[in-house]
């Protein structure tokens, strides 16, 4: 299968789809209402490291060229060419990686959740660090957000069972598909995963 992020052709394979509650891939609640995204305005502060309980006292430094990368300790560096919105995703997201994977996570007012992050909570988490959401929304609701098919710098993948996202061509999900380290919960993964079954949804104009 092939799937196209960021202008990159990517092969995953169909091995690599498998995916339960057991290794953090649950979804939370049923279907919502056609939710939009938030009109696009200068990207938030994300929350300052600690404040949800950020793994450094500071984010990595910005990385050149358009792809996001992991540093030794698990977190992502932005690309300088990425968007504020989406450097500003991918900072709001490090605060929350390593967090335990927790079903229904992520799902309160405010996005803070000191019990930890399900699927969709965690993408939630990362898109209001953008600016790019205002309320948390569960995997069926990810269904009408935004626009439809894969973005140039962000995509979210959803099905009913379970969501995540692939953002600067790096993927941010709960769940180990495909991830050698089987950690479960908020991760940067370092490897792709199949797309199968997943509807792609992006933000407007990234």
């Amino acid at each position: 299968m092939t799937c196209a992020l960021a202008g990159i052709s990517v092969f995953a394979t169909d091995a690599m789809a498998q995916d339960s509650a057991a290794n953090g891939g649950a979804a939370y609640g049923a279907p919502t209402a056609d939710t939009r995204a938030a009109t696009q305005q200068a990207a938030p502060t994300p929350p300052a490291p600690g404040e949800v309980g950020a793994a450094t006292p500071a984010p990595p430094a910005p990385v050149p060229g358009s792809v996001a990368t992991i540093d030794a300790s698990g977190l992502a560096a932005p690309p300088v060419s990425a968007p504020p919105a989406v450097q500003n995703a991918i900072i709001a997201a490090n605060a929350i990686i390593g967090k335990p994977y927790k079903y229904g996570g992520g799902h309160r007012p405010g996005f803070l959740d000191p019990r930890g992050y399900d699927c969709s909570g965690t993408v939630s988490f990362a898109l209001n660090g953008g600016g790019l959401i205002e309320d948390p929304l569960d995997s069926s609701g990810f269904f009408s957000w935004g626009e439809k098919g894969p973005g140039a710098w962000i995509t979210v993948y959803t099905k009913s069972s379970h969501a995540f996202m692939v953002i600067a061509g790096l993927r941010l999900d709960t769940s180990a598909a495909g991830d050698p380290s089987g950690a479960k919960g908020p991760r940067w993964r370092p490897v792709l995963r199949s797309t199968r079954g997943f509807k792609a949804r992006h933000p407007e104009g990234l």
